[in-house]
């Protein structure tokens, strides 16, 4: 019998997968959250082809993290080693989310990275969100959806980006990944994220020579919420 802690696991990220079609992030099977248990090496993710008002928490399914289905007979969504690589490589990371909401697919489909116009922008990311490069005819071949993971690592590596300061990616061609502390967490930042490709688009479509928000503002409006520093909301006491 499964643990108390994977069945909330299970529970958790189908609240999550749910609340992609709340915030009108995804249309029909589009899209897919999950989560992890960090002890023991073990992800919940949505169902593959499987439409949000079917589901159920039980169809969540369980896979280690090496890929391993261990409790269902339902396949896991497509881009489950997406995720797992994701979890293998940014150990921080306790959510990931994918959709193809609109704006944000739309700057990965046109390969550009969403800059940092504003102070919307600026309190939840710290830089500009950053788009990989088109994926190789090499890596499709492979395995896809693994590379598709890699891929989005290389990016953050080879820019030397804090994942944890730049909850999202971009991928070209594709659409846009998030992550955060857990599989809700992960959401809010694809809906954060959404907003503000739709302010970036309307801002450039406006003035397409705008520049950058100067970083001093960009300093202020991010560590004013996160890090030790951080002033904005109210202190948690037991």
């Amino acid at each position: 019998m499964m643990d108390k802690k994977l069945l909330d696991l299970k529970k958790e990220v189908y609240v999550a997968n749910k609340r992609l079609v709340e915030e009108g992030l995804v249309i029909f099977t589009f899209g897919n959250v999950s989560g992890i248990d960090r002890q023991r090496g073990i992800v919940a993710i949505k169902p593959s082809g499987v439409d949000y008002d079917k589901i159920s928490w039980q169809d969540m399914v369980l896979v280690t993290l090496e890929g391993q289905v261990i409790d269902s007979s339902l396949r896991p969504s497509s881009d489950t080693k997406t995720h797992l690589k994701l979890y293998r490589e940014l150990p921080l990371v306790g959510g990931v989310a994918h959709t193809h909401s609109s704006y944000a697919s739309s700057f990965a489909q046109a390969k550009l990275s969403i800059k940092c116009l504003g102070t919307t922008h600026a309190d939840y990311f710290y830089g500009e969100i950053p788009c990989t490069e088109f994926i190789s005819d090499k890596a499709i071949e492979k395995d896809y959806e693994e590379e598709t993971g890699t891929l989005i690592v290389d990016t953050f590596n080879t820019a030397k980006l804090d994942y944890m300061q730049i909850k999202a990616c971009l991928v070209a061609g594709h659409g846009p990944f998030t992550w955060g502390s857990n599989a809700d967490d992960a959401v809010y930042v694809s809906k954060v994220l959404e907003e503000i490709a739709r302010q970036n688009f309307l801002t450039q479509s406006l003035n397409p020579d705008i520049e950058p928000l100067k970083k001093t503002l960009q300093n202020k409006h991010y560590f004013r919420k996160h890090g030790k520093d951080a002033y904005y909301g109210q202190d948690h006491q037991d």
